[in-house]
């Protein structure tokens, strides 16, 4: 039964993936928020009105910036090397994330 859908998922391997995919997602998520809250701290020290707008008290703030950036049109330079602009931002975030 070697090769089956079974065999892969009880696969070491696959469970470790699974698991950096959660922590990643878990440190995105919460540098999300720690971000929402510096901008809170900041809008409370200059006495203005903080991200409030979206959801109660602006907890769905950082969705709504993420969708907003996910949903962002894409503008490639005419003169850029195309493979170069797309995988550099890659190669940061990946460097960034191991180190």
């Amino acid at each position: 039964m070697k090769g089956t859908i079974q065999n892969f998922f009880f696969n070491p391997l696959f469970f470790l993936g699974v698991l950096i995919l959660i922590k990643i997602v878990l440190v995105l998520v919460a540098v999300a928020y720690f971000t929402l809250a510096e901008r809170k701290i900041m809008a409370a020290i200059q006495r203005r009105k903080g991200p409030n707008v979206v959801g109660f008290l602006g907890l769905l703030q950082p969705l709504a910036d993420g969708l907003k950036l996910i949903c962002k049109e894409i503008v490639f330079p005419s003169s850029a090397n195309f493979r170069i602009f797309l995988f550099a931002p890659l190669l940061v975030i990946v460097l960034s994330l191991t180190s």
